[in-house]
């Protein structure tokens, strides 16, 4: 089996280029002969097309990709796999991704968004994003590392930290995560809230709005924002250094940094929708609250980067979800459940470690990607 994977290559911090990076190691680890190129470099992609003459080239974006990850390979007679994830509305390229043999997804929900804005669907398999388990793991609190991040944000050894990382920290379900603590305070052991946010200027007008939140609701002392570019190096140690990671995200198709916490041996605080459904389990690796809102659209405005001349306005038949919003008060509720409880920590984060050794681990999907590849593809 000969594949070529299509992602940020090489690979920056962010999820997309990780999940194809992983997926790189995974097939290299396996014996599978396999070469990476940047999704949008044509020279590059026609050059491996020619010489390498990949079985699959599986391409990691999402539906507006389709010009660079289907369209291209197709274009020189090479068989294209894209490994998608959602954005919350499928606006085109239908007929390209039905005509195809197979189309990777990374989770449930993310193929129900599909199927809902107009894919068929039977050609749709879903592959998780796979997690170095190597590389996150549990880490003594007393590691040197783990101290020297904790000291760097400002989280003394008797705090609890609550740990956010995203692009953004809204996306990330941040506000209800401050509303939450704001409700619990007083009832709360020590705590430090820290969102770990990428450099970049809507996240910062979107974190001067976030820290005015924290500011009327009284907790804006527990609450540090980090704006700075980091490396994949330094994530595992950023995770090991938090108590309990929240993230019950808005918009979520998988739920890659929450996966990697589990990894860490660390409880998460989740939403009960989306990606996460096929990721985390209500009580043993995480707790998951409830949908308070989901926030719908009855018309958007699309341009270039969806394959329409700008400005191409787009009214649904029905209003469609775009993200959601989850309980404030389950929030609360399973936060101070478990800063009350180490023991409880403890046990859901042993948990989330084995599950994610199980069933996300790079290898293990690997092993699943070729599976899936040689029964869709009969391709040995």
């Amino acid at each position: 089996m000969k594949v070529l994977v299509l992602y940020d290559y090489p690979p920056s911090p962010a999820g997309l280029a990780t999940q194809g990076n992983l997926l790189h190691r995974g097939l290299q680890e396996l014996g599978v002969d396999v070469y990476s190129a940047h999704f949008e470099s044509a020279q590059e992609k026609e050059w491996y097309y020619r010489w390498f003459e990949p079985d699959a080239v599986v391409g990691v974006g999402y539906w507006g990709h389709a010009p660079h990850l289907v369209l291209h390979p197709q274009r020189y007679g090479v068989q294209p796999v894209p490994w998608l994830v959602a954005d919350g509305y499928m606006a085109n390229y239908h007929e390209v991704l039905d005509a195809l043999p197979l189309v990777l997804v990374t989770s449930k929900w993310v193929k129900s968004v599909y199927i809902r804005d107009g894919l068929r669907g039977k050609n749709i398999s879903v592959l998780p994003v796979g997690c170095d388990t190597d590389s996150f793991i549990p880490r003594d609190k007393n590691d040197p590392k783990v101290i020297a991040v904790r000291e760097a944000l400002g989280v003394s050894p008797d705090q609890l930290m609550i740990l956010t990382v995203g692009g953004d920290a809204t996306s990330k379900g941040a506000q209800e995560v401050m509303q939450a603590l704001a409700i619990i305070d007083t009832q709360a052991p020590d705590w430090k809230y820290v969102c770990k946010v990428w450099p970049q200027p809507r996240t910062m007008q979107q974190n001067l709005v976030d820290l005015q939140l924290a500011g009327q609701l009284g907790i804006d002392k527990n609450v540090v924002y980090s704006t700075n570019v980091i490396s994949r190096n330094f994530m595992p140690y950023l995770l090991a250094a938090c108590d309990i990671y929240a993230a019950p995200s808005r918009l979520e198709g998988f739920g890659m940094i929450q996966v990697e916490a589990n990894s860490c041996g660390k409880p998460v605080i989740g939403i009960k929708a989306m990606g996460m459904l096929d990721t985390m389990v209500h009580g043993e690796n995480a707790f998951l609250a409830t949908v308070a809102q989901e926030i719908r659209l009855r018309e958007t405005t699309l341009g270039d980067e969806s394959g329409y001349e700008e400005g191409h306005r787009v009214v649904f038949k029905r209003p469609r979800t775009v993200d959601y919003r989850a309980s404030v008060h389950d929030i609360a509720d399973h936060l101070l459940g478990l800063m009350r409880d180490a023991e409880l920590r403890n046990k859901m984060g042993e948990a989330g470690r084995k599950r994610v050794i199980e069933n996300f681990d790079y290898r293990v999907i690997a092993k699943r990607f070729t599976e899936i590849i040689s029964k869709r593809l009969e391709i040995s």
